[in-house]
């Protein structure tokens, strides 16, 4: 399954693919080779576990691991799971997003 966002502010694609039981939301930057990424795994029926979160210093500093996170909390609203956030990042942004804690696994 593949799914796409684009933000037209900082000209960034969000796409989502299945990697094997998990999957990958992948930022690709118009203009550069680079992309970011955030990974995560089923756990149960109804969570995902946000394992980690990746942008390359070449990218960094624009939002996109924002961008990967937002990706990923608007899926679990639309779809109805929860975010285990194993990742540090997704932690702090879960930590300062309290709208989000109906969210957290």
């Amino acid at each position: 399954m593949l799914a796409s966002r684009r933000n037209s502010l900082t000209d960034v694609t969000i796409t989502h693919r299945q990697r094997g039981k998990g999957g990958r939301y992948i930022a690709e930057i118009a203009g550069s080779e680079h992309t970011g990424h955030l990974d995560w795994e089923p756990h149960g029926d109804d969570m995902r576990v946000a394992t980690h979160t990746i942008v390359p210093r070449a990218i960094g500093g624009r939002g996109i691991a924002a961008l990967l996170v937002d990706a990923l909390v608007s899926d679990a609203r639309a779809q109805g799971f929860r975010i285990v956030p194993q990742c540090w990042y997704v932690e702090k942004k879960f930590d300062e997003n309290p709208d989000w804690a109906d969210l957290r696994a």
